[in-house]
């Protein structure tokens, strides 16, 4: 398995086979906490090769600095065939977030991982800009 692309976006569509991303991002600048944000995708696209062949898992977990978990997704299951004439395969996967809560400013991350084996993660600040004197 390779992942080819791992992103944080305002939007993300799968067009028979093509990533479409919208607004990718690694911050979230908020003047108020707790912060929501109303939407977003995180977009992943993944080639797999012969040797991936079979049942798998993807997870993704939404975690805090400490490795807490802020938003929970069920496992997506993933079956990899290849015909014998293809040397990898390549899939798109979306997971669109609606209401995100952020209680605190800091460091997020978007965790990766196949069959519990991590794979990838993403990056995410909070940065808190309380509004100036009026």
């Amino acid at each position: 398995m390779n992942i080819q692309v791992a992103v944080l976006c305002d939007a993300a569509t799968d067009d028979n086979g093509k990533l479409n991303l919208l607004g990718a991002f690694d911050t979230i600048y908020t003047q108020q906490l707790p912060a929501v944000h109303p939407q977003c995708s995180i977009a992943l696209r993944v080639t797999f090769a012969s040797a991936d062949e079979g049942r798998h898992q993807l997870q993704v977990n939404f975690v805090d600095a400490d490795g807490r978990s802020i938003a929970q997704f069920p496992p997506i299951p993933v079956e990899v065939t290849l015909p014998d004439d293809m040397h990898f395969g390549t899939r798109n996967f979306i997971v669109n977030i609606q209401q995100l809560k952020f209680d605190h400013p800091g460091l997020y991350a978007i965790d990766i991982a196949l069959d519990g084996r991590p794979q990838a993660s993403i990056p995410l600040l909070v940065r808190h800009t309380p509004p100036g004197p009026a």
